[in-house]
């Protein structure tokens, strides 16, 4: 078996640079969207319930509980949070030394703090898998940095412990449940778009940001479109078994699929750090010997191999030809492929009815949860086996303390996981053992582990609904209020925002999809546009001047909801064209009773002012001082720029390590210092040579003269 190291080092820093984009987005909108001026004040989220202490931190496991005793109050508290989290993640992006279990444990809680008082502004998918992709990196990273140079009596690498590999195979179980609930969902949904084919022909410019690209893709042929969902559907439903897949090969063109599907995403759509994450999930399919794999090993010459190994080769490559056999049959077959040579297309429809589908679902279900089993059951007998190889009693009692813990750790989230799992079949939900539901109910609050079903139904058959602010000073002339992210301006092109997330942006998508009342954030929202609040300003653009009514508060503000589309190819500057459909908030003023009525039925009123801080606490004047220096930067520049410190530094870091050359050596100063040959190194030559299938260059050989 090929080992894990280098993936699991990928897989700890792409979960360093996640955190670092999550943590740096969600500074830059604090103040705006938890401030005391803000849409949803985060200190009213936090209120003392007489309850003890451990009592309280665990049912609301946030770490601002403890911000008063740093003088610091909530939205301060939140503020330190995020730039220490940013400042850690960096850290272990770019120095081996940090990526341990402590320094990922910090990093979990400080985002599972902010995601207690997060509100509806947190509430994505994306925060959960982030948490609980967080916390499997905290079993995965070692307890304290260590050497890699060292080789181990085994082959591996010195002081490799047998249960390393454990956590790493839950990151591969949450990338399969990611990806094939994803898949599933989209049909259970019953969604007439995915179910005939033709979501893609809606989702380009239905989506919340689309990017430039997406107008682009948009006008693609429709039986393209049609085309990539059915390629969507093989990636998503039939391509996650693979992953547990004996078969390296069969492993690693699951690899390539995910990251296809995750980069023509990144491309067409600003989805934050959602797909850098999934693609950091997927490195959990790679191992050693994929990452070190040169184009001269393919040229090394191999010694005969023994007949069962032999025979091995040839039933993997007998399974892998059924494998791609049976995916192109089954993709044929049930999506109806035929080729059209006249018009140059592919027609692709679906021959199975929801009904079929709900009884293969059901049929599936419980063997995935099995799969699992195995799998993990595997890796847990390959870790035993390399327990058994571990010398001398002192180190082989310590591993098997870790193992132990370890393992049970593994075997618990695998549990845990499998409630949330069978959410999409609820009659296999219903016979899951109840251990593991009342397991999952206890530490559900810890986002531990998450459902997931990303793109469940299609949005915006019709037209994509979008809410437009309109602002006045006498209630007959009306302003539009232009955001910086989301559609508006007909004439201006979409952004490319990821890796950030511009929180209230998304917020306006999901509220024109119904009334104002199922979003009661809108009202707050109102309130501070209508008090000219700053912090709320800067969300919507970050050039204050750039607000129409940055000198003065607009009298009245009130909403109205149109449907957008794409522009045509025809059409010169202008990217989008748009209806008004109707009134969605009516026109208020500051005193108005209906506002009034509004702020009371969501509990948005400000009853009491926030308690006042010390002015001369050093730690929240240092908080001030970091604002007033980044505020001026647009939040997606600051973080384009974290990345770009961050690509810098590895440059250096890459050349400083490089050895240098022998030719700089003054001559004879290398043949002075070489040992002199032992009579007995032909023997060690034999002790050391490599197994039957390795392959090393000549110019590894001990023997080699200069």
């Amino acid at each position: 078996m090929a080992g894990s190291r280098l993936p699991r080092q990928l897989f700890l820093q792409g979960v360093a640079a996640v955190f670092m984009f999550a943590f740096a987005s969600l500074y830059t909108q604090i103040p705006g969207l938890y401030g005391a001026e803000g849409i949803l004040p985060a200190r009213k989220t936090l209120r003392p319930q007489g309850k003890g202490r451990w009592q309280q931190l665990w049912e609301t496991p946030t770490l601002l509980w403890e911000a008063p005793k740093l003088g610091l109050d909530t939205t301060q508290g939140l503020e330190l949070l995020s730039l220490l989290g940013t400042l850690l993640a960096l850290g272990a992006l770019l120095l081996r030394q940090l990526r341990t279990l402590l320094v990922y444990l910090l990093l979990w809680a400080a985002y599972l703090s902010a995601y207690q008082v997060g509100q509806v502004f947190l509430y994505f998918q994306w925060d959960s898998l982030l948490l609980e992709t967080g916390f499997l990196a905290v079993l995965v990273a070692p307890l304290r940095p260590r050497h890699h140079h060292k080789q181990a009596p085994q082959g591996g690498l010195a002081g490799a412990l047998p249960h390393e590999d454990l956590p790493f195979w839950l990151v591969r179980w949450l990338l399969f449940r990611l990806m094939f609930a994803s898949g599933v969902v989209k049909l259970t949904s019953r969604c007439p778009a995915w179910w005939g084919l033709t979501a893609l022909t809606y989702h380009y410019e239905t989506q919340c940001l689309p990017t430039p690209a997406s107008w682009f893709t948009h006008h693609l042929p429709v039986w393209l479109h049609k085309l990539c969902v059915v390629a969507t559907f093989l990636i998503e439903i039939a391509v996650p078994p693979l992953f547990f897949a004996p078969v390296r090969r069969l492993r690693l063109a699951a690899f390539y699929s995910q990251v296809l599907l995750q980069v023509l995403i990144i491309i067409t759509g600003n989805y934050n750090f959602f797909n850098l994450l999934t693609l950091v999930l997927t490195t959990a399919l790679l191992d050693d010997g994929h990452l070190t794999a040169t184009p001269g090993n393919s040229h090394c010459k191999k010694t005969a191999s023994s007949w069962p190994r032999t025979l091995l080769a040839v039933l993997s490559l007998l399974l892998e030809f059924a494998v791609y056999g049976l995916l192109a049959y089954g993709t044929v077959h049930y999506f109806g492929l035929e080729v059209d040579w006249e018009q140059h297309a592919v027609h692709s429809r679906t021959t199975f009815t929801f009904h079929q589908f709900s009884q293969w679902l059901k049929m599936v279900t419980l063997p995935t949860m099995w799969l699992g089993v195995a799998s993990l059951t595997w890796e847990l007998l390959t870790a035993l086996w390399r327990w058994t190889q571990v010398r001398g009693w002192p180190r082989r009692l310590c591993t098997a303390v870790q193992l132990l813990i370890f393992g049970t750790a593994t075997v618990a989230l695998f549990v845990i996981s499998l409630v949330p799992y069978s959410y999409m079949e609820p009659s296999t939900h219903g016979r899951l053992w109840t251990g593991a539901h009342r397991l999952f109910g206890t530490v559900e609050h810890l986002q531990l582990a998450n459902s997931y079903g990303l793109f469940r139904r299609m949005t915006g058959l019709g037209g994509r609904p979008e809410v437009v602010l309109e602002g006045s000073y006498d209630g007959h002339r009306w302003v539009e209020i232009e955001f910086m992210y989301k559609p508006g301006n007909v004439s201006r092109p979409p952004p490319i925002v990821a890796p950030h997330q511009p929180r209230l942006d998304w917020q306006m998508w999901f509220a024109a999809l119904g009334p104002h009342s199922h979003s009661p954030w809108f009202t707050g929202l109102v309130l501070r546009l209508l008090q000219g609040k700053e912090p709320v300003i800067r969300l919507i653009r970050n050039d204050v001047t750039k607000y129409p009514f940055h000198k003065r508060p607009p009298t009245y503000l009130r909403a109205q909801r149109y449907k957008y589309w794409f522009s045509p190819p025809g059409e010169q500057s202008q990217w989008w064209r748009r209806q008004w459909v109707e009134e969605f908030f009516p026109p208020v003023s500051l005193g108005d009773p209906t506002l009034d009525v509004l702020l009371r039925q969501f509990g948005l009123q400000d009853k009491s002012p926030p308690r006042a801080r010390s002015s001369s606490n050093t730690l929240a004047q240092a908080l001030r001082w970091v604002r007033r220096q980044l505020s001026p930067l647009e939040p997606s520049t600051l973080l384009w720029g974290l990345l770009a410190a961050a690509g810098a530094i590895r440059v250096v870091q890459a050349l400083h390590s490089r050895p240098h050359s022998p030719r700089s050596s003054p001559p004879g100063k290398e043949e002075k210092h070489r040992p002199a040959p032992k009579k007995d190194s032909g023997a060690a030559t034999k002790r050391a040579a490599p197994a039957p299938d390795n392959c090393t260059s000549s110019s590894q050989s001990p023997g080699r003269k200069k």
